[in-house]
């Protein structure tokens, strides 16, 4: 493999791994907008309570939100497993060097 096809499959998966964990927090916010316990009534701008709604407190009960939430933890764990397979291939890359 040349150096340009390398760099240029992580510069794919680097991409691809950011797309999907936009897509997790526009999630995680639209978990929050339906669980009244975690709405932002304070007017300013707060990080995605990403942590919350992973372990489902304070996050509405309804069918619809347990999906989101469930949909929601599918891709971080997509994310983690895209971070487990770059770093078994570039094991694999050293070692075979």
């Amino acid at each position: 493999m040349t150096g340009e096809t390398f760099y240029l499959l992580c510069g794919v998966w680097a991409l691809v791994m950011l797309a999907i964990f936009i897509q997790a927090i526009r999630l995680s916010y639209r978990i929050e907008a339906r669980s009244p316990d975690l709405t932002n009534r304070s007017g300013f701008p707060r990080k995605a309570m990403m942590f919350h709604t992973v372990t489902n407190t304070n996050v509405a009960l309804d069918q619809e939100t347990q999906a989101m939430r469930r949909h929601m933890i599918r891709l971080l764990l997509i994310v983690i497993a895209g971070f487990a397979l770059m770093w078994a291939g570039l094991y694999l890359v050293r070692s075979a060097a």
